[in-house]
């Protein structure tokens, strides 16, 4: 019997990153099946929450993140341009977002289409593993489209033309992973039970494992 799960992702997060291509990799060999549930960035949803926690935070998670890239063997490099426009030095949020609302309303689409685990790892890798600066412009997006078998015209003609339905859904996603006891991404749920981090993704692996998770 084919297992169903949740995975709540950030097209932001580099945690998120280092999650989704193995995930999508063990969709692959297991009779497994990831539905992927795109949520906003904090930085969006909630960026009072993203400046009243203590100041050491964002210096922490870059100093992890790229220890545990470099720890998994996966290339991380910090976005060009980043999903959100956001001052560094003052962590100040700008009032226009060009990146992050298309990129998450085509994930949105993807899923829509079944195919949302195989969009995501193929956008988040050219977003964050260094070898693709600016690449929301010309056919990059296009060529990950295309290798997680979709069309990127397509999915840009419906987030489009569908943006308020698509936010609608992507809000509904924010409130599912709250409703599963969590709040972060990346976070696979399984039968109600969350994993939160990258660093979980081997103890999710061995509980379906004791739900029955067998290889394809």
């Amino acid at each position: 019997m084919t297992l169903k799960a949740d995975l709540y992702f950030s097209f932001r997060s580099p945690y998120s990153y280092l999650a989704v291509g193995r995930y999508r990799d063990m969709a692959r060999e297991y009779d497994l099946d990831i539905n992927l549930r795109t949520v906003m960035p904090i930085a969006v949803r909630d960026p009072d929450l993203l400046f009243t926690g203590n100041p050491a935070a964002p210096r922490y998670i870059v100093l992890d993140c790229f220890r545990a890239a470099q720890f998994l063997g996966i290339p991380l490099s910090w976005p060009r341009p980043d999903p959100i426009v956001q001052d560094l030095a003052t962590r100040e949020i700008a009032k226009e977002q060009p990146y992050i609302f298309r990129i998450c309303r085509l994930g949105q689409v993807a899923t829509r289409r079944g195919k949302g685990l195989e969009f995501a790892a193929e956008v988040a890798q050219i977003i964050w593993d260094g070898s693709t600066e600016n690449w929301h412009e010309g056919d990059h997006l296009a060529q990950a489209a295309t290798r997680a078998g979709l069309n990127l015209a397509e999915l840009e003609a419906e987030a489009e033309s569908d943006a308020e339905a698509l936010d609608s859904e992507i809000a509904g996603n924010t409130k599912a992973l709250d409703d599963a006891g969590h709040w972060g991404v990346p976070t696979l749920v399984v039968d109600g039970e969350p994993f939160f981090g990258q660093d979980r993704v081997d103890m999710a692996k061995w509980r379906m494992e004791q739900k029955g998770l067998v290889k394809r």
